[in-house]
């Protein structure tokens, strides 16, 4: 006669398996209505409206030119989505979009979200055709490239650099405040675009001097941010093609968000220019959103990579495991990996004495 189970177990293994429920992928599914709603908020600049105080809904209907059909519904799921908070009827930023998504502010991350809005959310629509071809989905399909979309003119050009300037802030400060620099003079930034992170050191340390190396199209755009943060004494612009030119020389190189963008033959050559330029014991300080050795937790860094394959024809995300391998072949022979904020870790090289 077969033993009945214990209740006591049959409830603890029910709690400890639940029968499996669509939520979790349908929500994963259908994640572009919030993301896309967001991006609209954006790019109508709702969060910098009401950066100046509460509005009612009949006010922001009419400031930012929406339908009164739709206008609730939108202003209320990003209450939903804890974008906005409402009290008596009245629309605020909650703390988090007001301080990152006020254009007002120098803590603005939206320049990415609007690249995003403009440029990466269509594309992402051609993402299977991606997976089968192995060819990006931007400009490049028909005859133009990402970067002559983004030099096209002044305003594009200003647009990229803000979006690189949010998608690094965070990085920069982390890296501001735990390297240290109290052991380095200089530092330069190589492909700076506004630079963000040259101001956030140089904010944490007034003992450093140094700049940014970028394409010279981008000089005045970084002597304007870094006016604006009251360096211009300490921070100097070095113009020139990091493929073409040498890299400027300091005790430390920084290169952030950049060696995705590229195959491994020019990851190779990048890291091996920035080895040449340091003096012996300087650093080199690589960050992006480093996926973790086993493929398995950064979610980010392995989109990231995906979006690499949508707007480059050779670029990939890595791990701190292949980037630690690809610095010792470049000839640094002290190579270590920091966590900084969210998916970002940052790769540091020494080079030997």
């Amino acid at each position: 006669m077969e033993r009945e189970p214990d209740s006591a177990f049959a409830a603890s293994s029910s709690e400890a398996s639940p029968e499996p429920s669509p939520e979790r992928l349908l929500q994963l599914g259908m994640a572009f209505w919030a993301s896309k709603t967001l991006l609209s908020a954006v790019e109508l600049g709702l969060f910098t409206q009401l950066a100046s105080g509460p509005r009612e809904a009949a006010a922001l209907t009419e400031s930012l030119g929406l339908h009164p059909r739709s206008a609730l519904d939108f202003l209320d799921a990003l209450v939903a989505l804890s974008l906005l908070e409402r009290r008596d009827g009245a629309y605020s930023n909650t703390p988090d979009a007001d301080l990152f998504l006020d254009k007002a502010k120098p803590s603005y991350v939206g320049g990415l979200l609007e690249m995003a809005n403009a440029r990466l959310y269509p594309f992402w629509g051609s993402l299977t055709e991606a997976l089968r071809t192995g060819l990006p989905q931007n400009e490049a399909k028909t005859g133009g490239s990402l970067f002559d979309a983004i030099y096209r003119d002044e305003a594009s050009l200003r647009g990229f650099l803000r979006a690189m300037s949010g998608v690094s802030l965070g990085a920069a400060r982390a890296i501001a405040q735990r390297f240290p620099w109290s052991e380095y003079k200089t530092f330069i930034d190589i492909g700076a675009a506004q630079g963000a992170l040259p101001v956030q050191v140089a904010l944490a340390h007034p003992h450093l001097s140094g700049g940014g190396f970028d394409l010279p199209l981008v000089g005045p755009v970084f002597d304007e941010y870094v006016a604006a943060h009251g360096l211009t004494e300490r921070l100097k612009f070095y113009p020139g093609d990091f493929f073409k030119d040498p890299c400027p020389s300091a005790d430390v190189l920084i290169m952030g968000h950049i060696l995705h963008d590229w195959p491994l033959p020019q990851k190779l050559e990048l890291l091996s220019k920035c080895h040449a330029a340091l003096p012996p014991g300087g650093s080199l300080v690589v960050y992006d959103a480093i996926i973790d050795d086993e493929r398995r937790s950064n979610a980010f860094g392995l989109l990231m990579s995906l979006n690499m394959l949508i707007e480059t024809p050779g670029g990939f995300d890595y791990t701190g495991a292949q980037c630690r391998e690809w610095m010792k072949r470049a000839g640094f022979a002290d190579v270590r990996i920091e966590p900084l904020v969210g998916p970002d870790s940052m790769v540091v090289g020494i080079k030997s004495r």
